[in-house]
């Protein structure tokens, strides 16, 4: 095991990229190329606690190791021969926490931060017994992206520097410990689990889940995790996932982390999924019986490659992440559906980068690939416009360039800067190096990745299937045919998305309990088409699902519908006292994450 972490450490690129104005870290002075947690968890208090042993690389003459802290409690430092060593904690910075800065001797190698997280500690959630599924074991899930991590683990918390680890976790007898690394497939009789991850990572990629869960294998290297009672249905929805693994190393090579596995989390979590290496955490809200939602782990998947392997170095490169792993999803969606299918993915997601340069304005500076969050929270960049802007850049370029080639320098891109955490301009120049144009020929990098907007002649995605949709739509707007004699049989959720999200938001009472009663859309156990009905709802003034909508609200914590639904509820005349009440009441059952975006639209209204 030593040998093989040493060659690996000797393949992580060191001292390459200048500082990150999200972390105090400094790593062309002194880097951590490898964490060792031992940690024993606390439910009662809310608290983990233990050490972090940080593994270092130095360049001669710097003593001064700043490492990213927040909302953590430190109680003591020292080297690898016990030495304390001389730390200050710096004063805390908004959304940056407290940078520690410790002094190492001349000889220093390594530094065991003894410390302990505090309940504030916003990576953490502590879930109580009724706010999961079973209703009779706690929970415990971190959510580090994008400056999180800090907050529970004293790090260098930029993506711009990877690391191996490990770790040793204690937690009570009757819950199970999973990582973003190796896992177990069942509880241990004693509570202690150890974990390793032997590929360099960024910190926003450790993560951590406790909880009273069961495995189902689907496969030789692929899996489901998720409490016993939900299991089953886990495990149906996500039957297909070693087929997206074929399709997706059929298209860009071999998957480098050994297994794929996916945790289904209790409804708080404040994602649709996130990518965590060997085990991507996943929202309830894809549960939706049908398999109709799974191109949500097809995207998780897909950053396997682009996120994972190759990494934005910076939150402002996070397009990098997104844009790829976006057109990425759809390729695998349409290897394994049929490019109808992808098609209708396309659109929906130009709709959403459509609703989100109205949001911010089209020559915003945040609607520029290349993003400058300097003085502001990582978080602000984290919108459509890193996924479908991104996305159309890179179908724009496989239009000029044909399929065969752009697949041959995407597969090239995952291939040359694997494991490494690389910028724009780094992408700007492979760009440059490996697509020779025809003369003529211009791929509009510069105004995609450095202008605002959408660079001006670019078609929207259409989609056959929607076309038909929207005929279906148009007979029964103009009162031609009663819903229930509207032909949906087969239609995907895709199609009822595009459906609801056309709806007018003027139709009559009469109207909304016609579609409700015919096709059941208060009551879906859809999350995605009752949110969208649920958006549609609102400004028609549907009084008949106000209950339905408030209990929602109260149950699912993903931002992607909460956000939006408590924004449309504030400027509803009607809602906005309901939407104050709600909130205030669910509001400490949400994640940090999804807490801090609400904090911020209630503090505005």
């Amino acid at each position: 095991m030593r040998t093989s972490l040493l060659i690996l450490l000797t393949l992580i690129p060191a001292f390459m990229h200048a500082n990150d104005t999200h972390s105090c870290a400094r790593p062309q002075e002194i880097a951590v190329r490898h964490l060792s947690l031992k940690l024993s968890l606390n439910f009662e208090k809310k608290i983990a606690e233990g050490s972090a042993v940080l593994r270092l690389e130095r360049k001669p003459g710097f003593h001064d190791f700043w490492v990213d802290t927040k909302q953590l409690d430190i109680q003591s430092v020292v080297d690898e021969h016990g030495n304390n060593l001389k730390y200050e904690l710096q004063q805390e910075k908004h959304w940056m926490g407290r940078p520690l800065k410790i002094v190492l001797n001349d000889n220093t190698q390594s530094v065991n931060i003894a410390y302990s997280t505090t309940p504030e500690s916003a990576a953490l959630q502590w879930l109580s017994p009724e706010q999961t599924e079973g209703k009779k074991h706690p929970f415990l899930f971190t959510q580090g992206q994008a400056i999180l991590s800090r907050t529970w683990m004293p790090i260098q918390d930029s993506p711009g520097i990877r690391f191996t680890w490990d770790a040793a976790i204690s937690v009570p007898q009757d819950l199970m410990a999973v990582m973003s690394g190796n896992n177990p497939q069942e509880k241990s009789a004693d509570g202690e689990y150890v974990f390793r991850m032997n590929q360099p990572v960024p910190a926003y990629l450790v993560a951590l889940a406790v909880g009273d869960l069961a495995f189902e294998k689907l496969s030789d290297r692929t899996g489901v995790y998720a409490e016993p009672s939900m299991l089953t249905r886990a495990a149906s929805e996500l039957e297909d996932m070693e087929k997206m693994l074929v399709a997706a190393e059929a298209l860009y090579g071999t998957y480098q982390w050994g297994r794929y596995d996916v945790i289904v989390l209790p409804p708080s979590f404040p994602f649709g999924g996130m990518e965590n290496p060997r085990l991507t955490f996943a929202t309830p809200t894809i549960i939706a019986g049908d398999r109709s939602l799974t191109s949500l782990i097809a995207h998780e998947l897909a950053h396997s490659w682009s996120g994972n392997l190759v990494t934005n170095v910076t939150w402002n490169d996070f397009w990098l992440n997104e844009g790829f792993t976006v057109y990425f999803e759809r390729r695998i969606m349409e290897s394994l559906y049929g490019k109808d299918y992808a098609d209708m993915l396309a659109v929906l997601g130009f709709q959403d980068l459509q609703e989100t340069l109205e949001e911010l304005g089209a020559q915003s500076d945040d609607t520029k690939l290349k993003l400058a969050l300097e003085g502001r929270d990582a978080d602000d960049g984290m919108n459509d416009i890193a996924y479908e802007k991104g996305y159309l850049f890179l179908t724009s370029i496989e239009k000029k360039v044909g399929r065969t080639a752009f697949d041959a320098f995407v597969k090239g891109y995952f291939k040359e800067f694997a494991f490494s955490s690389i910028s724009t301009e780094d992408f700007v120049k492979y760009l440059n190096r490996r697509l020779k144009l025809s003369e003529g020929v211009d791929l509009l990098a510069n105004e995609w990745i450095y202008l605002p907007g959408i660079p001006a002649g670019i078609e929207a995605p259409v989609s056959l299937r929607f076309m038909q949709v929207d005929a279906v739509l148009k007979s029964w707007t103009s009162g031609e045919i009663p819903a229930t004699g509207l032909v949906v049989n087969g239609w995907t959720t895709h199609e009822w998305l595009q459906f609801i999200r056309h709806l007018p938001a003027s139709l009559t009472d009469a109207q909304m309990k016609e579609l409700d009663a015919t096709f059941g859309l208060t009551k879906s156990g859809n999350s995605e088409i009752q949110f969208a009905w649920f958006m549609a709802v609102i400004p028609n003034h549907y009084v008949t699902a106000d209950a339905s909508l408030e209990a929602f609200l109260r149950r699912v914590g993903r931002r992607k519908f909460v956000l939006p639904l408590y924004t449309a509820m504030l400027k509803d005349e009607r809602l906005s006292a309901q939407a104050r009440a709600i909130y205030k009441d669910a509001r400490t059952g949400y994640h940090a994450v999804t807490m801090q975006s609400l904090d911020e639209l209630f503090a505005k209204k």
